[in-house]
């Protein structure tokens, strides 16, 4: 009768404090190729994106400026250029601190 108070009673106070968080639940190991892997993946998709934003972000300002002056394609191939120079820039400056880390 004495064993199942004590595991009745161990028990309890596991639960107790798991609820009170006096007790550090372990993490469940991580593979690091894994890791790795999902941080080059958050990296790649990252870059893309900051590719694409300013490419986007400068037709769309080549695009308006050209509209509103009646011109033909000069804003639109000049911000294209420039956005798509930002873009690489950023995708740089990103590599760049990934790299310093």
């Amino acid at each position: 009768m004495s064993k199942e108070k004590d595991d009745s009673f161990n028990a309890r106070l596991q639960s107790a404090e798991r609820r009170y968080g006096l007790v550090k639940e372990e993490k469940p190991q991580v593979d690091a190729n894994m890791e790795a892997d999902r941080s080059l993946a958050a990296l790649a998709f990252r870059a893309g994106t900051e590719m694409l934003a300013g490419l986007v972000v400068g037709v769309a300002i080549g695009w308006g400026l050209d509209h509103w002056l009646h011109t033909r394609a000069l804003f639109l191939v000049i911000f294209a250029l420039l956005g798509g120079s930002a873009g690489m820039l950023n995708v740089w400056r990103l590599v760049r601190t990934m790299d310093v880390k």
